[in-house]
Protein backbone atom coordinates (compact mmCIF):
# COMPACT_ATOMS: atom_id res chain seq x y z
CA UNK A 1 0.00 0.00 0.00
CA UNK A 2 1.43 3.38 -1.38
CA UNK A 3 0.31 6.61 0.26
CA UNK A 4 -0.58 10.02 -1.82
CA UNK A 5 -0.40 13.22 -0.64
CA UNK A 6 -1.51 16.01 -2.77
CA UNK A 7 -2.19 19.50 -2.55
CA UNK A 8 -2.61 21.13 -6.67
CA UNK A 9 -2.03 25.05 -5.85
CA UNK A 10 1.12 23.83 -4.66
CA UNK A 11 2.19 20.74 -7.42
CA UNK A 12 2.51 18.64 -4.35
CA UNK A 13 1.80 15.54 -5.49
CA UNK A 14 3.85 12.99 -4.06
CA UNK A 15 4.34 8.84 -3.06
CA UNK A 16 5.40 7.57 0.44
CA UNK A 17 5.88 3.88 0.99
CA UNK A 18 4.68 3.28 4.37
CA UNK A 19 7.02 1.68 7.18
CA UNK A 20 4.42 -0.99 8.84
CA UNK A 21 7.07 -3.73 9.92
CA UNK A 22 8.80 -0.73 11.56
CA UNK A 23 5.74 1.10 13.32
CA UNK A 24 2.91 -1.02 13.08
CA UNK A 25 0.61 0.50 15.26
CA UNK A 26 0.77 4.10 13.89
CA UNK A 27 1.00 2.64 10.36
CA UNK A 28 -2.93 1.00 11.23
CA UNK A 29 -4.05 4.31 12.69
CA UNK A 30 -3.33 5.80 9.53
CA UNK A 31 -4.44 3.11 6.87
CA UNK A 32 -7.80 2.91 8.58
CA UNK A 33 -7.99 6.68 8.96
CA UNK A 34 -7.68 6.50 5.49
CA UNK A 35 -10.55 4.74 4.70
CA UNK A 36 -11.26 6.69 2.47
CA UNK A 37 -9.23 9.79 0.45
CA UNK A 38 -9.27 12.78 3.43
CA UNK A 39 -8.42 16.27 3.39
CA UNK A 40 -6.55 17.78 6.21
CA UNK A 41 -5.61 21.32 6.64
CA UNK A 42 -1.86 22.15 6.27
CA UNK A 43 0.51 24.63 7.35
CA UNK A 44 3.87 25.33 7.79
CA UNK A 45 5.07 24.69 11.28
CA UNK A 46 6.38 27.25 13.52
CA UNK A 47 8.77 25.12 15.98
CA UNK A 48 9.92 21.82 14.05
CA UNK A 49 11.36 23.69 11.05
CA UNK A 50 11.20 22.70 7.68
CA UNK A 51 7.71 20.72 7.63
CA UNK A 52 4.14 20.93 6.87
CA UNK A 53 1.90 20.54 9.92
CA UNK A 54 -1.33 18.94 9.50
CA UNK A 55 -3.46 18.25 12.36
CA UNK A 56 -6.08 15.84 12.11
CA UNK A 57 -9.27 17.39 12.79
CA UNK A 58 -10.97 16.18 15.75
CA UNK A 59 -14.31 15.86 13.86
CA UNK A 60 -12.48 13.12 11.26
CA UNK A 61 -11.97 11.03 13.99
CA UNK A 62 -15.68 11.12 16.46
CA UNK A 63 -16.41 7.45 17.67
CA UNK A 64 -13.58 6.36 15.70
CA UNK A 65 -12.49 3.12 17.42
CA UNK A 66 -8.86 3.22 16.23
CA UNK A 67 -8.16 6.56 17.64
CA UNK A 68 -6.44 5.93 20.64
CA UNK A 69 -3.27 6.24 22.76
CA UNK A 70 -0.75 5.57 20.24
CA UNK A 71 2.85 4.21 21.43
CA UNK A 72 6.15 5.88 20.18
CA UNK A 73 7.20 3.33 17.17
CA UNK A 74 10.29 3.98 15.43
CA UNK A 75 10.75 7.11 16.84
CA UNK A 76 12.29 10.00 15.84
CA UNK A 77 13.26 14.05 17.81
CA UNK A 78 15.12 14.81 13.90
CA UNK A 79 13.16 13.61 11.25
CA UNK A 80 15.11 13.50 8.06
CA UNK A 81 13.74 14.99 4.90
CA UNK A 82 10.93 13.10 3.16
CA UNK A 83 9.78 11.35 6.38
CA UNK A 84 6.10 11.15 7.37
CA UNK A 85 5.74 11.30 11.13
CA UNK A 86 2.85 10.81 13.00
CA UNK A 87 2.67 12.70 16.47
CA UNK A 88 0.23 12.18 18.85
CA UNK A 89 -0.60 14.23 22.12
CA UNK A 90 -2.93 13.24 24.67
CA UNK A 91 -5.70 15.61 25.57
CA UNK A 92 -5.49 17.96 28.23
CA UNK A 93 -1.51 18.06 27.49
CA UNK A 94 -1.50 20.84 24.97
CA UNK A 95 -3.24 24.38 26.11
CA UNK A 96 -5.82 21.84 27.89
CA UNK A 97 -7.26 21.08 24.80
CA UNK A 98 -9.94 18.41 25.35
CA UNK A 99 -9.20 16.06 22.03
CA UNK A 100 -6.25 14.61 21.64
CA UNK A 101 -4.57 15.89 18.61
CA UNK A 102 -2.77 13.39 16.04
CA UNK A 103 -0.40 15.34 13.82
CA UNK A 104 0.49 13.94 10.01
CA UNK A 105 3.91 15.93 9.52
CA UNK A 106 5.48 16.17 6.19
CA UNK A 107 9.26 16.95 6.39
CA UNK A 108 10.97 18.10 3.20
CA UNK A 109 14.30 19.32 4.35
CA UNK A 110 17.00 19.44 6.82
CA UNK A 111 17.67 20.38 10.97
CA UNK A 112 14.27 19.34 11.18
CA UNK A 113 13.54 18.79 15.14
CA UNK A 114 10.40 17.20 17.55
CA UNK A 115 10.03 20.59 19.31
CA UNK A 116 6.91 22.16 20.47
CA UNK A 117 5.85 25.05 23.12
CA UNK A 118 5.16 21.69 25.35
CA UNK A 119 8.92 20.31 25.16
CA UNK A 120 10.65 17.62 22.89
CA UNK A 121 8.07 14.89 21.51
CA UNK A 122 8.90 12.18 19.87
CA UNK A 123 6.95 11.14 16.58
CA UNK A 124 6.65 7.97 14.71
CA UNK A 125 8.19 7.84 11.19
CA UNK A 126 5.14 6.15 9.48
CA UNK A 127 6.22 6.58 5.45
CA UNK A 128 9.41 8.06 4.07
CA UNK A 129 8.45 10.31 0.70
CA UNK A 130 9.96 8.09 -2.44
CA UNK A 131 13.55 9.26 -2.99
CA UNK A 132 12.50 9.93 -6.74
CA UNK A 133 9.62 12.61 -5.34
CA UNK A 134 11.92 14.00 -2.05
CA UNK A 135 13.32 17.34 -4.99
CA UNK A 136 9.36 18.01 -5.61
CA UNK A 137 8.23 17.49 -1.84
CA UNK A 138 10.59 20.26 -1.35
CA UNK A 139 9.53 22.23 -3.67
CA UNK A 140 6.24 22.29 -3.15
CA UNK A 141 6.60 22.80 0.89
CA UNK A 142 8.63 25.47 0.12
CA UNK A 143 5.63 27.34 -2.05
CA UNK A 144 3.42 26.16 0.83
CA UNK A 145 5.84 28.25 3.06
CA UNK A 146 5.44 31.18 1.15
CA UNK A 147 1.74 31.04 0.36
CA UNK A 148 -0.15 30.47 3.60
CA UNK A 149 -2.25 27.48 4.91
CA UNK A 150 -3.74 24.59 2.47
CA UNK A 151 -5.98 21.78 2.12
CA UNK A 152 -3.59 18.52 1.30
CA UNK A 153 -5.36 15.59 0.08
CA UNK A 154 -3.93 11.74 1.21
CA UNK A 155 -5.23 8.93 -0.01
CA UNK A 156 -4.37 5.03 0.03
CA UNK A 157 -3.28 3.45 -3.63
CA UNK A 158 -2.66 -0.20 -3.82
Amino acid sequence: MILHICEPASGLSVRADFLAAKAPENVAFLTRYLGHPRVVPGLHAMWTGPEISCPIPAAHLEAAPYAHALPPENATLHPQPGDVVLAYVPARMWGGNPDPIFDIGLFYGPGARMFFPIGWLAGSVVAQVRAEDRAALAEACGRIRRTGACDITFALES
